[in-house]
């Protein structure tokens, strides 16, 4: 990178990368973007046979042309130029040079000498030289554990970096492999001049140069929106019916244009199109919000079911997402606009539990999200089941389902008849043979933000039988069917992102015919990745089973995982345990 200006800087980048079977093809990194702001000077690629020979030379102008737009997006005025090639053998090596003059200066590149699984690296190497007089401030994570050298300040190189395998529970990769981020303190995004010594800084300049002016709303709106919350309470009373007129009103619309996608469209142009991305709709809310006299923060995050965090210790322009975070006694409540049906200020799985960027009108401030605890991430069934002497069973079956794996569930209410049974019987029941679903209805709570379905089954043959007896898995709906994959010398540490809590109650009526031979003893284990307990008796003919299982988040070191895969090991073959049933003479 050769910084010019706080406006312009080159890159130029000579990447040889090469490929030995069909599943690195889509690794090969030969695409640049483009747009007003970026110039595309040079680009070619050469492409070379298993031997070193040269067998092909790819020219700018032959590069597949196409605009950047991905799903769901309505307008982009990004391009993209891409190799369009395939490949005749492997192992095959392409030779990629670029040189782009970019005139946005918000996004310096940055560099990860290994750039993801499966790749290792022979050399890598990445230099900054700097005339603009701007200071620019970098970040190196993981260095040391790679013998990355450093050359000088802004110039590095790494050699002979062996790849790396992804395991069972990986953390996130930025977190272990090495990793440098760049950044000017003063910068250009598309015309607009910013300043970045520290969040207080950047959050300034996105609240005065990229939010401030956009939030003026139509005289009959304010109107409103003052009619329906003129009897609430409370703000947070406001808040949500504000969210709701939001959710009705409106639906999500990727619209990436104008400063560089990070300038939320103005708010009147929000109601009148009744449409907007997470930028727009989050500053449509915050507007609404305003006029009712509820104070709330434009927040900048990474939306991922992955737990993925605004680095609190290097402001940049980071993140993919905006959100609308609330200011609550000591605490905050989250709004993601971009939904219809989520419920007010349930934020589990893409948002949850990470940091992020709240734009207040005194600068920029890292603050975490909401945290869902085991506790909180709840399901629990209920079942009424009856066993014949034949083995068949008909279950009637409430789940109720809360925090993220409300999240999990909520969704099938959506869907087609078809598709709700496929569901039962492909994924949430797919180790039940012979599944019929008879009977489904379901129960969105979204004040207390609990989700219930009420499903009639039956499974016929769903005992075995051995001579005279009746084998019977008394876990018939909440089996934990996962194995952690064994590792003789795992070489990374391992993440439970999340923690949940399973609770399971069956009711089992057994035939007259029925007589219990043997029955299982009670079962407690407890340790630092969670508990699970499990009790099953038997009353006229009335078995209950009882069954608590605990997961806890952590992170966790290597050593610790063939524990964590015992204690599953161990929770799955109690999950499968049977009772032994003969018929009474």
């Amino acid at each position: 990178m050769e910084v010019l200006a706080y406006n312009k800087f080159v890159f130029t980048n000579k990447r040889i990368i090469t490929v030995f079977n069909k599943e690195g093809d889509y690794k090969i990194g030969a695409y640049q973007h483009y747009d007003e702001n970026i110039n595309i000077l040079d680009l070619e690629v050469r492409v070379y046979n298993s031997h070193g020979k040269e067998i092909k030379k790819i020219k700018k102008n032959d590069f597949k042309d196409v605009s950047a737009v991905p799903g769901g997006t309505l307008y982009s005025d990004s391009r993209v130029k891409y190799l369009d090639y395939t490949p005749i053998n492997y192992p095959y090596t392409i030779l990629f040079e670029t040189k782009v003059v970019y005139h946005s200066t918000a996004f310096i590149p940055s560099w990860r000498p290994i750039e993801g699984f499966y790749i290792s690296t022979e050399n890598a190497e990445y230099k900054i030289s700097n005339s603009s007089g701007i200071p620019i401030k970098i970040k190196t994570s993981n260095f040391e554990d790679f013998n990355i050298e450093k050359l000088s300040d802004f110039h590095f190189k790494a050699n002979h970096l062996k790849s790396i395998e992804p395991e069972a529970f990986s953390p996130d990769f930025k977190t272990f492999a090495p990793y440098l981020k760049a950044a000017l303190t003063e910068f250009d995004m598309e015309g607009v001049k910013g300043v970045n010594n520290d969040w207080v800084d950047f959050g300034l300049w996105m609240n005065n140069s990229l939010i401030n002016g956009t939030q003026e709303l139509p005289q009959h709106v304010k109107n409103t929106i003052k009619q329906l919350t003129a009897t609430a309470n409370t703000d947070m009373e406001k808040a949500k019916i504000v969210y709701e007129y939001m959710q009705n009103k409106t639906r999500y619309i990727s619209v990436q244009v104008g400063i560089g996608g990070w300038k939320p469209m103005d708010a009147q142009d929000v109601d009148r199109l009744a449409y907007g991305d997470c930028k727009a709709l989050t500053n449509y809310t915050q507007a609404l919000l305003k006029e009712v006299g509820v104070a709330s923060y434009y927040t900048i995050i990474y939306g991922d079911n992955k737990l993925l965090d605004i680095d609190k210790d290097f402001s940049a322009t980071q993140g993919n997402h905006a959100i609308l975070c609330l200011p609550n006694n000591e605490d905050y409540v989250w709004l993601e606009c971009t939904s219809k049906t989520s419920p007010f200020g349930y934020t589990a799985n893409f948002t949850d539990d990470r940091d992020a960027l709240i734009i207040t009108p005194e600068g920029g401030k890292i603050v975490r999200t909401k945290i869902y605890s085991a506790e909180e991430n709840l399901q629990e069934i209920d079942a009424n089941i009856f066993l014949d002497e034949t083995g068949n069973i008909l279950a009637d079956i409430k789940i109720q389902s809360k925090g993220s794996q409300y999240g999990d569930h909520e969704g099938i209410q959506n869907t087609t008849l078809k598709e709700q049974e496929l569901y039962y019987k492909d994924d949430f029941w797919d180790d039940l043979n012979n599944l019929e679903i008879l009977n489904m209805s379901f129960n969105n709570n979204k004040d207390s933000i609990v989700f219930t379905e009420d499903v009639k089954v039956k499974i016929p043959k769903y005992s075995s039988k051995a001579g005279d007896r009746l084998l019977f898995q008394p876990n018939v709906f909440n089996k934990l069917t996962m194995t952690p994959t064994r590792y003789t010398h795992r070489k990374l540490p391992f993440v439970i992102e999340r923690g949940f809590t399973d609770i399971d109650t069956y009711q089992i009526n057994i035939s007259n015919i029925l007589k219990v031979e043997a029955i299982m003893e009670p079962v407690s284990i407890q340790n630092k990745f969670g508990s699970y307990t499990l009790s099953i008796t038997e009353v006229n003919n009335i078995i209950t089973y009882k069954r608590e299982l605990i997961l806890n988040k952590g992170s966790y070191t290597k050593e610790d995982y063939q524990e964590f895969r015992d204690f599953c090991l161990s929770i799955k073959k109690h999950d499968n345990s049977k009772i032994v049933f003969n018929s009474k003479t």
